[in-house]
């Protein structure tokens, strides 16, 4: 059963003493691609993805500076990411956006790197992963007065409720779910779940983070998906085999690669 995980963090150091069998476990247990997203520890470093998507033909990559390290940006750190954007490997642009719960960064600070970043995707025609945390209204503003629909992008780790996904699928974005939806008290993300379109649908591990039920509390990884798959079948009263077809086709046409 061919799966695709679109949002994993594998350059992550909880991965450094094993990452290539976690890449070997990944595809024993059907993940044919996985996009590697490429914000890292931040700018100046902005090819963490990239240097995993040149060392294996089946990843793609990511650039992007995350909300959390919006206050390290400099002008030359767009510079470089607008020469990311037109690497073979770079799909789209990401993670980015705002996350008001760490407000790692200054809040007036992260929504103008938000702007610039959504601004510098527009001009590459590339799609936008986004992240947004306790931000759901500025993050939506910023999306309907900042971006093209027409360009689409990744609600990643989808967290909200039904009515969350739907001004966002107004905005052209697909839905990303990954183990949070396997949780038991998740229940208004299995809404959202079950009313997402089989057309904007996508499944992602966030590895290393949030492992889908059972391996909730272990360190994530792309090989654990099936769960996620599993569970979102479950909701969505279609087969396993069905989730993943459609999930695999729709990140192969929103990011124009087979």
């Amino acid at each position: 059963m061919p799966l695709v995980d679109s949002h994993c963090h594998l350059d992550e150091p909880q991965f450094d003493a094993d990452r290539d069998a976690v890449l070997a476990r990944a595809r024993a247990a059907g993940v044919e691609h996985l996009l590697a997203i490429g914000t890292g520890k931040g700018p100046p470093d902005l090819e963490a993805g990239v240097r995993l998507a040149e060392a294996h033909e089946w990843i793609y990559a990511t650039a992007g500076i995350h909300p959390h390290d919006a206050s390290k940006a400099e002008p030359a750190t767009f510079e470089r990411l607008a020469e990311l954007l037109r690497h073979p490997k770079v799909v789209g642009l990401g993670e980015i956006g705002l996350d008001y719960h760490y407000n790692f960064s200054a809040r007036e600070t992260q929504r103008e790197v938000f702007a610039a970043q959504l601004k510098l995707a527009r001009k590459a025609g590339k799609p936008v992963i986004i992240h947004t945390r306790e931000a759901w209204d500025d993050t939506l503003t910023m999306l309907t007065e900042h971006w093209d629909p027409n360009l689409h992008g990744i609600m990643h780790c989808f967290s909200g409720g039904p009515e969350d996904a739907e001004r966002v699928l107004n905005l052209g974005f697909y839905l990303s779910f990954a183990g949070i939806v396997t949780f038991p008290k998740a229940v208004r993300v299995q809404e959202a779940a079950r009313m997402t379109p089989q057309e904007r649908l996508l499944v992602e591990t966030d590895a290393p983070y949030l492992a889908p039920v059972p391996h909730r509390g272990k360190r994530n990884e792309p090989a654990f998906m099936t769960g996620t798959v599993r569970k979102l079948a479950e909701l969505r009263g279609e087969t396993v085999e069905q989730v993943a077809a459609i999930t695999v086709a729709n990140f192969f046409r929103l990011f124009g690669v087979r």
